[in-house]
């Protein structure tokens, strides 16, 4: 009974037992996969890899792979991790981020330290293409993400790619305003996912949900600087990309370049469907309720193509606040198969300019509206 028992218990593994140095300089990473190994390869039930306050580590791109044996693997992060500004490390990583956790069921990350991507070199325009994600979640299922401050990422601060289960609170994501493509998170492939209770503001969309996704929670989110909650996009070089069952409620957006977005390049196939924004408070927002079927940031061969991702199902509800453009709701559906069902409900947005009289665009939008203001007549039936 006494080895059941300790198979019960957690064991505890602190990367300083493992070498780990924490001097802001020396490259902890082999000390940080030799402590992961040991966590994931425990007995017990649950295995608890501790990073120790007062300290900041210096970790390459690493990856921590399961699956562990552990039912449950906490990181509890309590000191600072940096990422090293050396650009060769990052030029042929099979996925492109900094550090990654992969196939780990039960994975806890959780904290008060704080994850610096150090991305400003990367932000210059020879650099951008180039750059990884910070933080990467790449087929875990019922995991957790908890409390901490992720800073200046190279690219995403966190990506999830074909996850299921997982629960992202009240963590706090910043990087400057003027930083590109920084997303604060982006989903992908991934079910059954929770953001909720986090500050996130950065120099791209706060929350990006892509293809493959579907039953995702945002709630509660204050978001910018940055631009705005989106779906998508979905459907660049003609590929095949459904989003569904997204709930956004409960969230601020102040500044956002635009606030809720629906974004779909001309020519994909697949769906964007059974999405919902409710009590959404928009403060000084560009854009800030928006559909655009012809996405194309590159503007460089934006032609019109035959087909195209359909969305449909799409309701807007308690959404109230003021806008800097006058265009403050721009439905542009697709030429060929538009949208459908749109319900606009409790929807009341001003501009920023006193006086001067908002209005909505309307191209190819079929639904409904009520209690809103500006109307929306040139919604189709």
């Amino acid at each position: 009974t006494a080895s059941y028992e300790a198979s019960m218990a957690s064991t505890s593994f602190d990367v300083l037992s493992y070498g780990a140095v924490g001097d802001g300089k020396t490259d902890d990473s082999p000390a940080f996969l030799e402590a992961w190994k040991a966590a994931c390869e425990s007995p017990s039930k649950l295995s608890i890899l501790a990073v120790p306050v007062r300290k900041t580590f210096l970790l390459k791109p690493v990856t921590f792979s399961g699956p562990c044996q552990p039912d449950y693997v906490y990181v509890l992060v309590s000191g600072n991790i940096a990422a090293s500004s050396s650009k060769t490390e990052y030029s042929s990583l099979p996925i492109k981020s900094w550090l990654v956790f992969s196939n780990v069921d039960g994975l806890m990350v959780a904290g008060t330290g704080i994850i610096d991507g150090r991305g400003s070199g990367w932000w210059s325009q020879s650099c951008i293409g180039n750059a990884s994600n910070a933080l990467t979640f790449y087929r875990c299922k019922r995991f957790v993400l908890n409390g901490l401050r992720h800073v200046n990422s190279p690219r995403a601060h966190i990506a999830l790619s074909s996850c299921k289960f997982a629960t992202i609170s009240n963590i706090h994501i910043s990087a400057p305003a003027t930083s590109p493509n920084t997303d604060g998170i982006d989903i992908s492939d991934s079910t059954h996912v929770q953001v909720r209770d986090s500050f996130i503001g950065t120099g791209d969309d706060c929350i990006a949900v892509s293809g493959g996704s579907s039953h995702i929670n945002v709630t509660r989110i204050t978001c910018g600087p940055g631009h705005g909650i989106s779906i998508g996009s979905l459907g660049a070089h003609g590929e095949n990309d459904t989003v569904e069952n997204v709930t956004v409620q409960n969230c601020t957006l102040k500044g956002t370049m635009t606030g809720v977005r629906i974004k779909t390049w001309q020519g994909g196939i697949g769906y964007a469907r059974n999405i919902s924004f409710n009590k959404i408070r928009f403060i000084r927002v560009d854009n800030p309720i928006i559909i655009d079927q012809y996405y194309c940031p590159t503007k460089v061969d934006c032609q019109n193509k035959t087909s195209g991702i359909r969305v449909s199902d799409i309701s807007y509800s308690v959404i109230y606040g003021t806008s800097v453009t006058d265009k403050v709701i721009n439905l542009s559906c697709d030429q060929n198969f538009g949208c459908s069902n749109i319900v606009l409900d409790h929807v009341y947005i001003t501009s920023t300019v006193p006086k001067k009289k908002a209005y909505p665009y309307c191209f190819n939008a079929h639904g409904r509206y009520s209690h809103t203001k500006p109307a929306v007549p040139c919604l189709l039936e």
